[in-house]
């Protein structure tokens, strides 16, 4: 069963890594698929595409500075053209001299997919894998954790993000009623965004207005936005409820 995006891909492995104990998201700094998982001082990433190819391999090379835990993943297909979709045994022997992991994902009609890891990152047969760079692997880090959830999905392009600071700024619209004029102080207690502030000041969404000194309100684009999102927004209403049903930690 050929895919027609590589997009099809992000479930199977979603499913595959978080089964191994990983909480996945997408799209986190132009990577399609990061993972963590306690005790793992680096992010898991994985590189998608339709078919192995050399763009692909330069991405993996290239997430090395990001982190050693870096897979490439590529749809495996009986059916498909090309010499590239036969020969696994030499595209393996290339990416375990490289340090980089390879995933084959089989699709079926009416079966669940099938992930075959043909090798991990690190083993190296052969030279040595690009040094980690831990300030760029620190970010994705933090992009990974100051997201809620898991809003994007893994390959899209051309598609708008939800980022962490796309979250930030929606929740400063949420807390800006339509009709409603506020302070920043006044956004920032009621979004609990402590760069309010800053994010109404630089407004890189046009979602906000200043109308006076110190006052603001919503844009008709913010209202749109918060109709855009509104799955999103959605989404931290159910943990904000889950969280008041669970109660606070016990001592």
């Amino acid at each position: 069963m050929a895919v027609q995006h590589e997009t099809e891909l992000y479930a199977p492995l979603k499913t595959f890594f978080e089964e191994r104990g990983y909480t996945i998201k997408a799209e986190i700094t132009h990577c399609d698929l990061v993972g963590t998982r306690p005790g793992n001082p680096y992010p898991l990433i994985v590189e998608m595409k339709k078919t192995f190819n050399l763009p692909l391999l330069l991405q993996g090379l290239e997430r090395q500075k990001l982190s050693e835990e870096v897979y490439l993943a590529v749809e495996r297909n009986r059916s498909k053209k090309g010499a590239h979709n036969q020969r696994w045994g030499e595209i393996t022997g290339l990416c375990r001299r490289l340090g980089l992991g390879l995933i084959a994902i089989t699709l079926f009609k009416t079966k669940k997919p099938f992930v075959d890891v043909l090798c991990s990152p690190g083993e190296i047969t052969y030279g040595q894998s690009q040094k980690v760079s831990k300030k760029k692997s620190d970010r994705v880090v933090r992009e990974f954790n100051e997201r809620s959830g898991d809003y994007n999905v893994g390959g899209s392009y051309g598609a708008k993000l939800m980022t962490a600071y796309r979250e930030k700024a929606l929740r400063v619209a949420l807390a800006l009623e339509v009709g409603v004029e506020m302070s920043p102080r006044e956004i920032r207690d009621q979004s609990g965004i402590g760069t309010a502030a800053a994010i109404l000041q630089h407004n890189y969404y046009d979602w906000f207005r200043r109308i006076a000194r110190g006052r603001y309100v919503l844009t008709p684009a913010g209202v749109k936005a918060l109709s855009q999102y509104a799955d999103v927004v959605v989404g931290w209403q159910r943990i904000a409820t889950a969280a008041e049903v669970q109660g606070p930690p016990k001592a």
